[in-house]
């Protein structure tokens, strides 16, 4: 719904400046003509109140109102795709300028410089003759705006599709590697440049290893989803007495902490993924139980670090190579909620 309302925005938006531009515009110079015509002194003030369309100030209110009314659905409803809000805002601003450039700058320019309007609002009207020029041949707020804007929105959707994006961890799943509150960032390029929204891969980079920890779409939901790498293409993954083997190798465990100390409900271990070390949560009145699979070609298999705690391929399946976002590498910050300040106690590379 709240990426529906986003369309329909940016539509109207586009719309109503046409609108403003095309039909506006002919009315303001319509209306500088019969001044113009009747050699008519005026004030700048007392001119602009006659000539400028009132229905202007008007639209240019609807339009904001519109997307007030979309940015709230998007905080009642926490819905909504920011990558796709992103693109085609960006879309949108850089469309608005580039007609804008192409189009209407140059008419609005001969509208107040050439033949007898130029001639009138130099000798008829009491103002400083190029700042009224100014302001009648100046951009409309939607068409200023999207100028002021696009370059701002551009290297965002740039850094943010292609180098490094934020994320929050939403879940306790990764516990004890990531909490809740942290925010950290993802890798854009490790796995490969891929086109935002539609996700299509454009240039090999590289592949997921066994170990990283991944951002991705599961293959049941539309929102992102962080675990670890388990399982590659071809593995043979056996998890049994919440120990897991990889291709008939045991990956080994060392116990660190049990928690808490006089009545522990459970463990602190540090588990090796081949050459990797990562930490994991057993929880010792939970068993999830045992399991056995193969990967499948252009899949990986995903578990949480908070083995018994984890919604992970153990139950939506593996995750398709098209549905990788990126490899989360770092943490900048930790937040748990808008009741308790920010943290920087955390910041470091992601294991």
């Amino acid at each position: 719904m709240v990426n529906n309302l986003l369309l329909v925005v940016g539509a109207l938006t586009l719309i109503v400046w046409l609108v403003q531009e095309v039909r506006g515009r002919r009315q303001l110079a319509d209306a500088l003509s019969w001044c113009a015509d009747h050699k008519k002194e005026n004030t700048e003030q007392s001119l602009l109140t006659q000539v400028v369309p009132g229905w202007w100030n008007s639209t240019t209110v609807f339009i904001n109102l519109l997307w007030m009314a979309w940015f709230a659905s998007v905080v009642l409803l926490k819905d909504g795709d920011f990558a796709l809000v992103l693109v085609v805002v960006t879309a949108l601003a850089g469309l608005i300028g580039l007609l804008d450039r192409l189009l209407f700058t140059r008419r609005r320019q001969f509208m107040v410089t050439e033949g007898n309007i130029a001639v009138y609002l130099k000798f008829s009207v009491k103002a400083d003759f190029e700042t009224l020029k100014q302001h009648l041949a100046s951009q409309l707020p939607i068409a200023e705006n999207a100028k002021s804007f696009f370059p701002v929105l551009l290297v965002v959707l740039v850094l943010r599709s292609f180098v490094a994006e934020p994320f929050q961890i939403p879940s306790a799943s990764m516990v004890p590697s990531l909490e809740v509150g942290d925010y950290i960032l993802v890798n854009k390029f490790s796995y490969g440049v891929r086109l935002p929204v539609a996700g299509t891969k454009i240039l090999e980079v590289g592949e997921p290893e066994r170990g990283d920890v991944m951002v991705f779409f599961p293959p049941h939901d539309s929102r992102y989803f962080i675990k670890r790498v388990v399982g590659l293409p071809g593995d043979e993954i056996v998890y049994r007495d919440k120990v897991l083997y990889i291709n008939g190798l045991e990956m080994t465990q060392q116990l660190l902490a049990e928690v808490p100390p006089l009545n522990p409900s459970e463990h602190i271990l540090r588990e090796s993924l081949g050459e990797r070390e990562h930490l994991v949560r057993h929880e010792l009145r939970e068993n999830r139980g045992d399991f056995r699979v193969v990967v499948k070609p252009g899949h990986y298999f995903m578990m949480g670090d908070n083995r018994d705690n984890s919604s992970d391929s153990r139950v939506w399946g593996q995750v398709p190579e098209a549905n990788i976002v990126g490899k989360a590498f770092a943490i900048w910050m930790h937040w748990r909620s808008i009741g308790e300040l920010p943290s920087f106690d955390r910041v470091g590379t992601i294991r």
